[in-house]
């Protein structure tokens, strides 16, 4: 859609957005789905600041693809409306999740399961007066496939945490799904995507599954006695 040899910006954030701006509003088709940037002066030479907007035939597999240290390019996906949809199946059931990238791995599961106890209502607003856990209002998991290595990922994206994020526990691979709006955590965690609110319920009945209590590093937690393996079904179209 653009040449980055004749589109160059400043930093990624700005080729994300001229990406994004080829999209026809906030739930409308995008005619740039993939954006690459070379930021790195040092690294890029001549190259650096080149934008490189994209249409792919199919954006969650790419043509072409790399990773590692030696890489000098930096790259995301944009998605328009029914695009970047998965399905996040248990055998509790099906949350559809808007967006990640991964397909099937395994090794995948929940293993943490904290309910909203009686600090957060229904609609995962905070109660006042209670305490802000323990339980947390969450449930977590990882996504450490056999075979993955995870490496430290900037913290970025870091909305105020609210019911249905999902967000990385730290640079990954856990992550965690909140029950609740977690005000108090401030911007600490970097959202990735958002249970549809229709899916909630199935989240909410993990929360509820059997658990054993433990402490982590002096926070006391509540451990699922059977870990819920997951696995992540792509699809092409919303729900």
């Amino acid at each position: 859609m653009k040449w980055g040899s004749d589109f160059k910006l400043n930093s990624s954030e700005e080729c994300c957005r001229a990406c994004k701006e080829m999209c026809e509003g906030d739930n409308g088709p995008c005619l740039c789905d993939s954006w690459v940037f070379c930021g790195n002066k040092q690294d890029c030479g001549s190259r650096f600041g080149e934008c490189w907007l994209k249409k792919q035939k199919d954006a969650l597999d790419p043509d072409w693809r790399d990773s590692g240290d030696k890489v000098i390019w930096t790259s995301g996906l944009v998605f328009g409306k029914g695009e970047g949809i998965i399905k996040l199946k248990t055998e509790h059931g099906i949350v559809n999740v808007k967006l990640l990238s991964l397909q099937h791995c395994a090794g995948c599961q929940f293993y943490r399961a904290e309910s909203r106890g009686n600090s957060w209502d229904l609609q995962g607003n905070h109660i006042e007066h209670a305490p802000y856990g323990p339980p947390y209002a969450l449930i977590q998991g990882t996504v450490d496939a056999y075979g993955t290595v995870f490496k430290d990922i900037p913290q970025e994206a870091c909305p105020t945490i609210r019911r249905g994020s999902i967000a990385w526990v730290g640079s990954g691979p856990d992550f965690f799904i909140s029950l609740a709006n977690h005000h108090e955590w401030k911007k600490a965690y970097t959202v990735f995507g958002q249970v549809l609110p229709e899916d909630m319920e199935i989240v909410e009945k993990i929360s509820q599954l059997p658990t054993i209590p433990d402490v982590w590093s002096n926070v006391k937690v509540a451990v699922l006695e059977r870990p819920v393996p997951l696995r992540f079904i792509r699809m092409r179209k919303s729900p």
